[in-house]
């Protein structure tokens, strides 16, 4: 299981606890670099998961041992099962988001995407929707061939 303390200094640009794994992945030639396009691709493929409501499709897309913060839960989920738990509920909403605005930052098999979203969300008895102005991370790792979600957190605007 990948140690959340490694991956931390990652996420913020600190070098120095992730550098040896990063480093050999240079060395060996095994170093994929995320583009400013696969990141958008790989919202979309975030919000048609999240459109097909099913929990199973959306959770897929996380690491085994991925962190997930989300804006309408107070536990961190931190396994597949509590990721999945989380949108059994969180998909009924129909929920579908919007990027706002996006900073990256890439290294060797990682990649984090930061900025504003917003999340509109249906409400399944009236219909009503209403918009959620949220700020969110996405950390992503690539392993085995693939990019998948490391890390998710997602919090409501603190100001109207």
């Amino acid at each position: 299981m990948k140690s959340l303390l490694m991956l931390a200094p990652v996420a913020f640009g600190l070098a120095a606890a992730g550098a040896a794994p990063a480093e050999a992945a240079k060395r060996s030639g095994n170093c994929a670099r995320a583009t400013p396009a696969m990141l958008d691709a790989k919202f979309a493929q975030f919000n048609a998961a999240w459109a097909t409501k099913n929990p199973d499709t959306v959770t897929a897309l996380f690491d085994d041992d991925a962190v997930l913060l989300a804006t309408v839960a107070n536990v961190p989920r931190t396994d597949h099962a509590g990721i999945r738990d989380y949108f059994v509920s969180f998909l009924k909403g129909s929920p579908v988001g919007k990027i706002d605005t996006a900073t990256i930052k890439s290294g060797c098999n990682w990649a984090l995407q930061a900025g504003t979203w917003t999340v509109t969300l249906t409400d399944p008895a009236s219909g009503a929707k209403s918009d959620v102005k949220a700020r969110y991370s996405f950390l992503y790792q690539f392993e085995d061939g693939k990019w998948r979600i490391e890390h998710l957190h997602s919090s409501a605007m603190p100001q109207k």
